[in-house]
């Protein structure tokens, strides 16, 4: 069995690090280059980065912050916001990005991520879904949980599967910062209809989350988390530490 890794979350606005509930509500945390070079150090497995205004605002992710970042970072560390082209893959990947995350330029074109993992591996493309109820149905959003797609997530997640994506981080806009634990029944979905890496998303509150995560859904590979990281709500070392005394093998 592989072990589960656990994975903080930099969601990064005019190159600060801010936290919302239901992807709405920003406010400001702390500097990304400080939180990474923390967290780096302190026990995290990977890191994600992710210009969460890029798409929104239809430009490129910045650039400068990342690279900073990913100089003070030696864990695998994965990037996303505004990634719409090879050349944008190509881009993050030389400014230190390990894995790149892509979601509305995807659904802007999916053949994108078939290029992708032609290009520089299935390992390298990360599907990032960020995925809510609608109408009884889980529904894609696009630009950061601002549009509503009309598509199912589950075929859609499938769907990215086949065309190359080597994993994928469900985003739960539900849970999102809700802090009463993760999307289980959407998670649960997911894992149904994929093999590759799956990556809980949404919804940590307390230690005793992430051992109902792994042990409600073996198939989930991580859980990924962000303020409760942040604000020193969860230590990273105890965390792993309660997840080997529940049985659950961590790195």
């Amino acid at each position: 069995m592989l072990a589960k890794r656990i994975i903080p979350c930099l969601d990064v606005r005019d190159g600060r690090v801010v936290m919302g509930v239901n992807f709405e509500g920003l406010n400001d945390v702390n500097s990304p280059i400080e939180l990474a070079d923390y967290y780096s150090r302190c026990g995290a497995d990977e890191l994600v980065f992710y210009d969460i205004t890029a798409s929104a605002e239809g430009r490129a992710l910045f650039t400068e912050i990342l690279k900073e970042t990913a100089s003070r970072v030696f864990i695998p560390l994965t990037v996303g916001g505004g990634i719409n082209t090879l050349e944008d893959f190509d881009r993050v990947l030389k400014c230190g990005a390990d894995k790149v995350s892509v979601n509305s330029g995807a659904i802007r074109n999916p053949g994108l991520i078939r290029e992708a993992a032609l290009r520089y591996g299935s390992q390298c493309v990360v599907l990032s879904a960020d995925v809510k109820r609608v109408d009884g149905q889980f529904r894609v959003f696009a630009r950061g949980g601002r549009d509503d797609t009309g598509m199912e997530a589950i075929a859609w997640i499938k769907r990215c599967v086949d065309l190359g994506a080597g994993e994928i981080v469900v985003n739960s806009i539900d849970t999102d910062g809700v802090k009463g634990g993760f999307d289980l029944e959407m998670l649960q979905a997911v894992c149904d209809v994929v093999k590759v890496p799956v990556i809980a998303s949404g919804g940590a509150g307390k230690k005793e989350d992430f051992t109902e995560l792994f042990r409600t859904i073996p198939g989930v590979d991580a859980g990924l988390a962000a303020s409760i990281f942040h604000f020193g709500e969860v230590a990273i070392p105890e965390l792993k530490a309660d997840l080997r005394k529940n049985g659950i093998l961590v790195r």
